[in-house]
């Protein structure tokens, strides 16, 4: 009668803690994260950089959403006349910085365009040119490349990587450009 007794107080324990389990939420380390705000509802810890960053615990990694900072910012241009690669938008960049895409063939003029990189007040730290890594002569895509040496700025983090096409007309009507905002690595 003792042994039934044991064995009925241990089903009763089991059967009381098996309900319980059951009525917890399901672990959050096991279920992956989707965007940047889930990570952070789900309570994982946030880096307070510049934009915010954030990692589940399953190793997935989420950067902040900023309107305006996270996009390519054109001007009398699309992303079906040029493209950039490398970087992208909110990168963390050192120098000397490798700059990839690809433009129409008319965005260039005897194969190369300006490109410069400014600090956070508009100021230009480097300048140079992309040259056209095929035949530029055609309205097709055409990959560029180009390399900026600078100094990384001692004030403010962030900076804007322009890309200009080149206008030996100088008629206002023919500019364009594409702007990468990116942040300095100090």
């Amino acid at each position: 009668m003792k042994n039934i007794m044991v064995v009925v107080v241990v089903l009763i324990v089991a059967g009381v803690a098996f309900a319980w389990y059951q009525t917890q939420p399901t672990s959050k380390a096991s279920i992956p994260a989707t965007s940047f705000d889930e990570c952070v509802s789900m309570g994982n810890a946030v880096m307070e950089s510049f934009p915010r960053q954030c990692n589940d615990a399953l190793g997935n990694h989420f950067v902040e959403e900023v309107p305006g900072l996270n996009t390519l910012s054109y001007t009398n241009a699309t992303p079906d006349i040029i493209t950039v690669a490398t970087p992208v938008a909110g990168s963390h960049i050192t120098s000397p910085i490798v700059i990839t895409g690809e433009a129409r063939g008319y965005w260039f003029f005897e194969a190369s365009f300006p490109v410069m990189l400014t600090d956070w007040d508009g100021k230009i730290i480097a300048q140079g040119v992309a040259q056209a890594q095929s035949d530029w002569m055609t309205e097709d895509f055409v990959s560029y490349t180009a390399t900026l040496e600078f100094e990384t700025p001692t004030y403010g983090e962030r900076g804007t990587l322009i890309l200009q096409k080149d206008n030996p007309s100088a008629l206002p009507e023919n500019d364009a450009a594409v702007e990468v905002p990116v942040f300095f690595n100090n």
